[in-house]
């Protein structure tokens, strides 16, 4: 994937401690390349840790932590596993219940990463999206806050975020969009068939025109795509070349749209 990720000129990629093998499969990928790091984004993040045992059955995938502990912990760990320090390194899903704003000690030690040329940022999650950014900016303006970068669910479904991403972008934050096919809904084993009959009408795949919408938000970066196998990621990279626009308004009520994510089954 990978291999084939970087042949069709993909120079982003997004890692997690929490997801798995991923940082070790990407740090081994890079070490049998020499040359490609100077030329790759990588953002990670840090705030879970996987407990689901390689299964999508165990009722706890992952557990969060958003403590300086849990920090101290696994920076160490993302460094060993990619060799190196990542590009961006996220705070994963803080929400509104999340107290990394408030820790003042975990907000120094992010602030002395910053010192050691380490873009910071949060990930985040959940109908409160906006807020939890809103927030973040005004700690900005108070001038005690390392962040610089957020990656947030922005897609046609839930497009709630996007003001208050736009005011990120703005303020000269890193922008990157993630769920954009909206976890499987918005690709062609979707039920959505607004957006299925517009794909077809402009003789292109759901996940490509779904796609093609975050890369043009102004105040989007980067759009990641979360394909797994490389037919995926090729139906993804049709976005880069869509010319027709997607319906603009298949947008849910943010609640209504959690509650049903929060249901999807494991696949």
């Amino acid at each position: 994937m990978l291999d084939a990720a970087w042949t069709a000129g993909v120079r982003y990629i997004d890692a997690a401690r929490s997801y798995g093998l991923a940082e070790r499969f990407l740090g081994e990928w890079l070490t049998a390349r020499p040359g490609r790091r100077h030329e790759i984004t990588i953002g990670s993040k840090w705030g879970y840790t996987y407990t689901g045992q390689w299964r999508t059955d165990v009722p706890v995938q992952e557990v969060k932590d958003h403590s300086l502990v849990t920090f101290e912990r696994q920076w160490p760990e993302t460094l060993n596993a990619l060799s190196g320090p990542p590009d961006i390194y996220f705070v994963h899903s803080l929400t509104a219940d999340s107290p990394v704003l408030d820790d003042e000690a975990l907000l120094a030690r992010l602030t002395r990463l910053t010192d050691e040329g380490v873009v910071v940022g949060f990930s985040t999650s959940g109908p409160d999206q906006a807020a939890v950014i809103e927030r973040a900016l005004r700690l900005g303006e108070q001038g005690a806050s390392p962040f610089r970068a957020v990656q947030a669910t922005w897609n046609l479904l839930e497009p709630s975020s996007g003001p208050a991403l736009a005011r990120a972008h703005q303020a000269g934050w890193f922008v990157v969009a993630k769920e954009a096919v909206a976890n499987g809904r918005l690709t062609s084993r979707g039920d959505n068939t607004p957006l299925r009959a517009a794909a077809e009408s402009a003789s292109t795949t759901p996940d490509a025109l779904a796609l093609s919408a975050a890369l043009d938000q102004p105040f989007i970066d980067v759009t990641l795509s979360g394909a797994t196998t490389i037919p995926q990621l090729e139906s993804n990279l049709k976005a880069t070349r869509v010319d027709s626009a997607a319906p603009s308004d298949l947008a849910e009520d943010p609640a209504s749209y959690w509650t049903t994510r929060s249901r999807l089954p494991w696949t």
